[in-house]
C-alpha cells in the first residue's frame, strides 16, 4: 500500500493576497525538478497573473455537474485518481461540492487523493476555519458558510502563510487585480474594509504561529501534559455550535482532550425538534473530531459533574444565561456546577449579541 500523500496548505486572510499564485509557483518549481505535477482543480477568477502561472502545467479537465437547471464545474476526482500524478494542485479547499456529489466538501476529495498516495497543494483563507467562525462574524459581520474542520489543517504536513498588508491588498483591489471594477467597488463597501482586513490578518498570523509552535513541540517529541481535559456541555440551544467551537479552540491550543456531552435529566422529555437539534450539535462536534456522549439519569448538574469526575475533566464549558428571556434554569445550572465542581474550572461562555447577519459574500 502506498504511503499517504503529503498536504501543503497555503493560508491567507482574504481573496487576492496571493495564495493561488504562490501555490502554482511552487507547483511549477516542482515540475522543473522533474516531479510529475497536474492541476486537479483551478479557479481562474479572471486574474491574468495567476492564470499565467498555470502555463506548462497539465490541467485535468473539471467535470460539469447539472443542478437545478444550471451547470457547475467541479473537480473530477475520479479522473485525478486515474491519472495519478505525484503532486496534485487543488484550488479552494473550503469549497462545497454541488449537492449529489460523491463527497460534500472538496477537503474530503483531497483526503481521498492523499489516501491513494498523491501529494496535494491546496489553499484556504483563515475565515474558513470552523473554530474561528464566530470570531470572523464578530470582525466582519459576515457568517461564513463554507468551513473546514480544524483537524484538516492541523494534520497538514506544512502550512505556508501568504501575507500582504491590508493597505497593499486594497491597492490591488482598486487596480482591478482581484475583482472586476463593479465587484471591487461592492467589496470595498462591505467585506474589504481596512479594519475588517486587519482583524482577519491578525487571526491568520496567530493561526500560523499556533501551527508553528505545534510543529516545534512535535519535533521535540513533546507529549501533552495529560493534566487538562475539557468537557463541553451540549444542549438544543442554537448557541451550542458556538460553544463547541470555543471549547475545541481552547483544547487545541493547550493540546488537551475534548469531550462534548449532552445530559437528559430523568424528569425531562425533549420535544422532537430539540432532539434533532441536540443530535445536529453532537454530529457537528464529531465532525471536529470531538468525542461525544449522550447520557441521562438524575439531576442535570449532578450528572454532568459525575461524568466529568469519572473522565478526569479539569474544565467544563457551559453557555451563559440567555438574558433576553427568563432563564432561571440556566442560572441555577451554573450555580449548581460551581458548587459541585469546586475542583474544576467552570468556563461560562457569553452568548453572541443578536444582530442582523448579512449574507455570505
Amino acid at each position: 500500500m502506498a504511503a499517504r500523500g503529503r498536504l501543503i496548505i497555503y493560508l491567507g486572510y482574504a481573496a487576492g493576497v496571493g495564495k493561488t499564485y504562490a501555490m502554482l509557483r511552487e507547483a511549477r518549481r516542482r515540475r522543473d525538478e522533474g516531479v510529475d505535477v497536474a492541476i486537479g482543480y483551478f479557479e481562474p477568477h479572471d486574474r491574468p497573473d495567476t492564470i499565467t502561472q498555470t502555463r506548462g502545467l497539465e490541467l485535468i479537465p473539471p467535470k460539469l455537474v447539472a443542478y437545478r437547471g444550471a451547470e457547475f464545474r467541479e473537480m473530477d476526482t475520479d479522473a485525478v485518481l486515474a491519472r495519478r500524478p505525484r503532486l496534485c494542485v487543488v484550488d479552494e479547499l473550503a469549497h462545497t461540492n454541488v449537492p449529489g456529489s460523491p463527497r460534500a466538501k472538496r477537503w474530503q476529495d483531497v483526503e481521498l487523493l492523499r489516501d491513494q498516495g498523491i501529494d496535494v497543494l491546496s489553499n484556504l483563507n483563515v475565515q474558513h476555519l470552523e473554530s474561528l467562525n464566530d470570531q470572523v462574524q464578530q470582525i466582519s459581520g459576515v457568517r461564513v458558510r463554507e468551513t473546514v474542520p480544524d483537524w484538516v489543517v492541523a494534520q497538514a504536513d506544512e502550512v505556508v502563510l501568504v501575507d500582504l498588508t491590508p493597505r497593499a491588498l486594497l491597492h490591488r483591489l482598486e487596480r482591478g487585480v482581484v475583482y472586476p471594477p463593479e465587484r471591487a467597488q461592492r467589496a470595498l463597501e462591505h467585506f474589504f474594509r481596512e479594519g475588517t482586513l486587519g482583524g482577519l490578518r491578525e487571526l491568520a498570523l496567530r493561526q500560523a504561529a499556533h501551527v508553528t509552535e505545534a510543529r516545534q513541540e512535535e519535533s521535540a517529541a513533546a507529549a501533552p501534559s495529560g493534566r487538562d481535559r475539557i468537557l463541553i456541555h451540549v444542549t438544543a440551544d442554537p448557541e451550542s455550535a458556538m460553544l463547541i467551537r470555543r471549547g475545541k479552540r481552547v483544547a487545541d491550543f493547550i493540546r488537551a482532550p475534548c469531550l462534548a456531552v449532552h445530559v437528559t435529566p430523568e424528569a425531562e422529555m425533549l420535544a422532537g425538534d430539540a432532539v434533532a437539534a441536540v443530535e445536529r450539535h453532537l454530529a457537528f462536534a464529531r465532525n471536529l473530531r470531538i468525542e461525544t456522549h449522550a447520557i441521562g439519569g438524575g439531576e442535570l448538574a449532578e450528572e454532568l459533574v459525575t461524568f466529568a469526575r469519572r473522565n478526569r475533566i479539569t474544565q467544563i464549558f457551559v453557555l451563559g444565561p440567555d438574558r433576553r428571556r427568563d432563564n432561571a434554569a440556566g442560572v441555577e445550572l451554573i450555580r449548581r456546577l460551581v458548587r459541585l465542581a469546586r475542583d474544576m474550572q467552570i468556563t461560562i461562555v457569553a452568548r453572541r449579541r443578536t444582530q442582523p447577519v448579512p449574507p455570505h459574500q
